[in-house]
């Protein structure tokens, strides 16, 4: 995938999802139009397509935001510190087009223990 600028960014896609994919923003939680789907099927990157989880690994966390406790596989997600707002979290980036999707935590099921808490504006879902 060519490497975009981020001028290029931002007029691809709508203004949400750029703020949430190049900008690191957040969705208000419950808002998101992903959060109850209940489909079977991929859920994938809005910026660049890249499939990053499926239907079968999405719970309900009651956090207000689409959550996984497992993503696709290896390189599909990149992690990194994310240190603002005065705490530290694990950041949850594309690992094809670095776009911003949220924040994994260490308090999801088993057999992982994670929960992957997932920006809808980051997500475009492919029926099965």
């Amino acid at each position: 995938m060519k490497k975009l600028t981020e001028d290029e960014w931002r007029m691809k896609l709508p203004r949400q999802r750029f703020l949430v994919l190049r900008k690191k923003g957040t969705e208000p939680p419950f808002t998101g139009e992903l959060l109850h789907n209940t489909k079977n099927g991929m859920y994938v990157c809005a910026g660049c397509g890249a499939e990053l989880f499926s239907s079968d690994a999405k719970y309900d966390s009651g956090s207000g935001w689409p959550s996984f406790w497992k993503a696709v596989g290896d390189g599909a997600i990149e992690m990194e510190e994310d240190r603002s707002l005065f705490m530290v979290r694990t950041e949850i980036k594309c690992g094809r087009c670095g776009g911003h999707l949220g924040h994994v935590f260490n308090d999801g099921p088993q057999p992982t223990g994670k929960r992957f808490c997932v920006n809808s504006a980051s997500l475009d879902f492919r029926d099965e």
